[in-house]
């Protein structure tokens, strides 16, 4: 018996009622144009998987089911998964519908909740009891929920929803035991480095195990602000492998990856299984007539060739790109200013949004990037309008010196912007900060200078420019993006309402060692269609500076604080993996053998100084991407006390061991 199967990822939007609906139902017909049989679709779909605390709203559930209802008439001979909020006696479920026959059949709930990093279900779902079903009674319906897999017109069908696959009691053991045809999982997963890879190992041992076919449907783009969906689609036969995998990062709204899957193979695989003896309770199987249309046994599948995996630099530039068009459509903003200062952050952000353009374009073409975005600054754009001349509409740059700005950066800074189509500006802050200057002075009734002043003199100039940086954002009606990235976020190596100021951070997930990187590997190689970026060279030549000091100080980066790389190990050791500061000194000296042990152990004390006492900075940067396990982000990942005992204990058991002359704090 061959099966035409589906799995479609969607882009949606918390509580767009009227999008997420459309959507819905354009994946449905398309679905139905390809003579699909059954279509999963992504978890929560309906109301959006990040709904936040307005899950506890009576309103979001009641709109929840009236849609729910409204697709019914869809489903004619055709079988529809999708992911849904199920309240019932004041308790809300992580649900998955199953509509077949314009009927709905039935909602399997979620039995294992994420409460970790950036997860926080437990706070608005219950979890599922394995094994236990009951029935809900609503509107005239009468509707089976909770632990249940289903018989549709003799093919079996069960579901793991999304974290229900990666824990260790999956119910995907119990179904198999049911002898499941079909396991499906809608899945609202975050994208970060490498997860591609290890979700296709999931679904494709998923799938050998237990002899069914899995499917699996993720969400996709920047739906709530923070995370980004890559829009895995994945279908794995157990005999077979992976069968299909749809397209990654799209900028479409949605994706469907369709396969022709042969059900007497992994019937007559899960015969020779052996009976695996278990103790947990089985989910309950509901019956429901189906016709399934009778496909040719020589039918073969037509899904493509399955893509290679990307590298992290492409997943980099993918992740981000999408995740600027998502929060530019859906803030609804007119486009992108940034503060290019000649460096590596503000250049990365300037070529990610040219990436983003070019990425759109290169997808859907230059006719419906007119059109879509004809209706964002709600004007006609000609029809043969370069991508350049879009280039200039979409962001704006500003350059803006001080006497301790050098010819380099501004020269950069010009080369980079220039290069893209940036509309690009330049403007000298040296009469306001003079004014700043002399009226401080006067009230101080004394002169400022670079021995006793040093960091407010610096701080002021990132403070001046801060302005200039709204103004041209608010009069473009734009989105001003914060150029600080990771690593100046740990150690507070940023001036609040200056180089932080933006509405969003799109580095703020990332270290500034693994960016000078990425920068590179564009300058060299770059995206296989678009090519290498030579034009790059001019900001990889140059070593990281904040050029806030005079230029005969001949400030850097690294002078200031560590050098990056340096500083990355010790973050990670720190933060991710919780290790103390003798412990971690001691690791560096077998990492870091060319740099001394008093070094070390002074760059060790510099990082928890720092990390310290700037917790308070990290709690008002600009939301973020989510990229990978390292985040900094206090309000969703990564949590500390804004007021502690500095780690005091600790750096006297380092200083003790490394026996320095003196550690600078």
């Amino acid at each position: 018996m061959k099966l035409r199967v589906a799995a479609a990822t969607l882009n949606q939007t918390p509580l767009d009622w009227p999008g997420n609906l459309r959507r819905i139902r354009q994946a449905i017909e398309q679905a139905r144009q390809q003579e699909v049989q059954l279509l999963l679709l992504p978890e929560l779909c309906l109301t959006g998987y990040g709904c936040e605390d307005v899950f506890h709203a009576e309103q979001l559930h009641e709109y929840a089911w009236e849609q729910l209802l409204s697709l019914l008439p869809l489903t004619n001979k055709m079988i529809v998964v999708l992911g849904v909020p199920l309240r019932v006696r004041k308790q809300t479920y992580n649900a998955a519908a199953v509509l077949a026959q314009q009927q709905l059949v039935g909602l399997a709930c979620k039995q294992t909740l994420p409460q970790h990093d950036l997860f926080y279900e437990p706070r608005w779902f219950q979890p599922w009891m394995p094994g236990k079903q009951e029935l809900l009674e609503r509107d005239g319906l009468q509707v089976p929920f909770g632990d249940i897999c289903f018989d549709l017109g003799g093919v079996r069908v069960g579901m793991e929803i999304c974290e229900d696959a990666w824990g260790t009691s999956r119910p995907a053991q119990r179904l198999a035991s049911q002898d499941v045809d079909l396991i499906l999982n809608p899945s609202a997963s975050p994208f970060s480095f490498g997860k591609i890879q290890l979700r296709q190992q999931l679904v494709t041992e998923s799938a050998r195990s237990t002899a069914t076919t899995y499917l699996y449907a993720n969400l996709l783009g920047n739906e709530a602000g923070r995370i980004i969906y890559e829009g895995s689609t994945l279908i794995a036969h157990g005999r077979q492998g992976m069968v299909a995998s749809g397209r990654y990062f799209s900028f479409t709204e949605f994706q469907m990856t369709t396969a022709i899957v042969d059900l007497r193979l992994t019937r007559l695989d899960r015969s020779k299984l052996p009976v695996r003896a278990t103790s947990e309770p089985s989910p309950h199987c509901i019956f429901c007539p189906f016709s399934w249309k009778s496909l040719p046994i020589s039918l073969k599948s037509t899904a493509k060739p399955l893509a290679p995996s990307p590298s992290k630099h492409e997943e980099f530039t993918h992740a981000v790109s999408l995740g600027l068009w998502d929060y530019l459509r859906k803030s609804r903003s007119r486009g992108f200013v940034v503060s290019a200062s000649g460096g590596a952050d503000s250049s990365s952000l300037v070529v990610l949004v040219y990436l983003m353009l070019r990425l759109a374009d290169e997808e859907m073409g230059r006719a419906k990037l007119i059109e879509y975005l004809t209706r964002l600054w709600s004007m006609d754009l000609p029809a043969d309008i370069s991508l350049t001349e879009l280039m200039s509409r979409l962001l704006l740059t500003i350059y803006q010196s001080s006497e301790n700005s050098s010819a380099t950066t501004r020269s950069a800074a010009r080369t980079v912007c220039e290069s893209v189509g940036a509309r690009h500006f330049e403007y000298d802050i040296q009469p306001l900060l003079d004014q700043h200057r002399g009226w401080m002075e006067q009230q101080l009734e004394r002169p400022l200078d670079w021995q006793q002043d040093d960091l407010a003199l610096q701080n002021i100039q990132a403070r001046v420019r801060s302005p200039g940086a709204w103004f041209l954002t608010n009069l473009h009606g734009a989105l001003l993006l914060s150029t600080s990235n990771r690593s100046e976020a740990a150690v507070g190596y940023a001036t609040m309402d200056g180089d932080t100021a933006g509405g969003l951070s799109p580095l703020g997930g990332i270290d500034k060692a693994y960016l000078r990187e990425w920068l590179r590997w564009l300058e060299k190689e770059g995206l296989p269609t678009i090519g290498p970026l030579p034009f790059l060279h001019c900001v990889n030549e140059q070593e990281p500076t904040a050029e806030l000091r005079p230029l005969a100080a001949a400030q850097s980066d690294e002078d200031d604080l560590m050098p990056y790389h340096v500083l990355d190990a010790i973050e990670r050791a720190a933060i991710r993996e919780h290790r103390w500061p003798l412990e971690i000194w001691q690791d560096l000296q077998e990492r870091f053998s060319e740099i001394s042990p008093v070094q070390l152990a002074h760059y060790t004390e510099r990082f928890f100084r720092l990390w310290c006492r700037n917790q308070w900075k990290r709690e008002r940067l600009a939301p973020s991407f989510h990229l990978d396990e390292e985040n900094l982000d206090p309000k969703t990942w990564c949590r500390f006390p804004i007021l502690s005992g500095n780690f005091e204990t600790e750096l006297e058991a380092l200083r003790a061991a490394a026996h320095p002359t003196s550690l600078d704090s």
